[in-house]
């Protein structure tokens, strides 16, 4: 399981938030699961230099958890890493590690500088000193990464300095190359700030210059699943005589990220890419992993071949809360449906549960914690999504939708306000409805979530600049949609 540590939200919606007895009650209930490998992003890239005192309490707790992982549950522990980017000092220190956001606080090492390189693997090595212990490290070829105009020897360059330097922490740390967008398909996008995938002939010619600096123990990881048009299969892996050392990782099949916080159940994703494993083994990544326990046990049955009828849910669920089994996967049900009432009814019957009698089952590292915490998120969720069907449908009759969008408006309000979430929020229906309210403020803020808006609106001299401030409005997206929102209301 990927933990995505990237997006600062609240406890414990958000992974970097997570205290070492909370990484040790998740760690417990997925190898109940049968998962059996933590690959943590501990996005050292925004950590400043010197780090502060909240980065490096951050640093040791997962040192702790690396220990933990390693001692008490036998499982692996990897790391992540950009290729390329590092904090801008100045922007870093004005936030602690839980709070500081992620784009804002990045800027990017050019890899056709020497000395820059040099500096970044220097201020890298002594960041990740603590986590040696570590199993091994991935480093992706794209988001966020990349350099206007930079060229796959130069990715490869990186990849070999960063071997030198894990050989330096420590002999054994595996080094995985995740392949992904391309190198250069992503530093195109930055020159010029339209995005297109990468070839298969680059992926080969990566795969080729990588092979040549043979940096062992090293692996890659690949798609088994709606494989790019780069063709990083596994049929690239044999031919490539990288097969045995694979990875499969199908981005966002357990949760899109990022992601709006909310619960997803049915459908056969996260099941199948489970399923689309690979030689080395499976990866599965999510974004608010609290709320996302029924595709996180499908995505497990799947890697072992397992069914996953609703029987099996039920069982999965009755080792969350003791005897709350069918009603929790009844409440999932009816979270992903599209008729409001039964949510109102089911929320309802959650509230009136008899919380001071829940019992929490094994799984309860899932938990974290919190069994009152997870049915009352249970219960908003199932208000924020009625009053959000209420809203569509009186958008797309031509209602009058002053009452339903305040409804709408408040419920996701307060759930926003609970989990804290501040990032990319984008559903189905919801760009449409919003943008029927007429509203300018509304707009402009659901044109970034549109690539057009690099040329069409985010401010820059350069393609790349564009591209950056692109992404850093996203930091704050979810916070300023819901102010203009509230100001829409007002006017109406």
């Amino acid at each position: 399981m990927y933990i995505h540590e990237g997006w600062p939200y609240n406890h414990p919606y958000a992974a970097r938030t997570w205290t070492v007895e909370d990484y040790r009650g998740y760690a417990d209930g997925l190898k109940r699961l049968g998962y059996n490998t933590l690959v943590i992003w501990p996005i050292v890239e925004t950590m400043p230099d010197p780090p502060t005192p909240s980065d490096q309490a951050s640093l040791e707790k997962t040192a702790r958890v690396i220990d933990m992982l390693h001692r008490e549950f036998g499982m692996l522990a990897y790391m992540t890493l950009t290729p390329n980017v590092i904090a801008n000092d100045r922007e870093s220190t004005q936030y602690t590690f839980e709070q500081r956001p992620l784009f804002s606080c990045a800027e990017f090492v050019d890899p056709a500088d020497p000395s820059a390189v040099a500096r970044m693997i220097r201020r890298r090595k002594e960041l990740l000193r603590s986590l040696a212990k570590m199993d091994g490290i991935a480093i992706i070829d794209s988001d966020p990464g990349g350099y206007p105009g930079s060229t796959n020897q130069q990715f490869v360059h990186l990849l070999g300095e960063h071997r030198k330097m894990l050989d330096r922490l420590r002999s054994g740390i595996e080094l995985y190359y995740w392949m992904h967008v391309g190198w250069e398909a992503y530093c195109r996008y930055y020159a010029t700030g339209q995005f297109g995938w990468g070839t298969p002939a680059e992926a080969r010619d990566i795969l080729t210059r990588l092979a040549k600096i043979n940096p062992e123990p090293w692996g890659i990881t690949i798609h088994t699943m709606s494989v790019p048009p780069n063709g990083t299969d596994l049929k690239l892996a044999e031919q490539m005589g990288l097969a045995s050392t694979a990875l499969a990782f199908n981005y966002g099949a357990i949760e899109g990220e990022p992601s709006f916080p909310l619960t997803n159940y049915g459908g056969d994703a996260a099941y199948n890419a489970g399923r689309a494993t690979a030689p080395h083994g499976v990866v599965g990544n999510a974004q608010t992993h609290c709320a996302q326990l029924p595709n996180t046990f499908a995505f497990a049955r799947g890697s072992q071949g397992l069914p996953v009828e609703e029987g099996d849910y039920v069982e999965f669920a009755e080792e969350l809360v003791v005897g709350r089994g069918r009603q929790i996967v009844e409440a999932w049900k009816t979270l992903a449906g599209e008729e409001s009432q039964p949510m109102r009814e089911m929320a309802e019957n959650l509230d009136n549960l008899p919380h001071a009698r829940l019992k929490p089952g094994a799984l309860k590292g899932l938990l974290f914690g919190d069994t009152d915490r997870f049915i009352s998120d249970l219960s908003i969720q199932l208000r924020v999504r009625a009053s959000f069907e209420d809203f569509v449908t009186a958008s797309e009759e031509n209602w009058s939708i002053k009452k339903s969008f305040r409804e709408f408006f408040q419920t996701a309000e307060t759930w926003q306000k609970k989990t804290g979430y501040a990032s990319l929020w984008r559903w189905p229906k919801l760009e449409k409805a919003l943008k029927k309210l007429n509203s300018p403020a509304i707009n402009t803020i659901l044109a970034e979530t549109n690539n057009e808006s690099i040329t069409t609106q985010a401010q820059g001299k350069t393609p790349f600049e564009r591209v950056q401030n692109f992404y850093r409005q996203w930091d704050s997206f979810t916070p300023r949609l819901f102010a203009a929102m509230r100001t829409a209301l007002q006017r109406m």
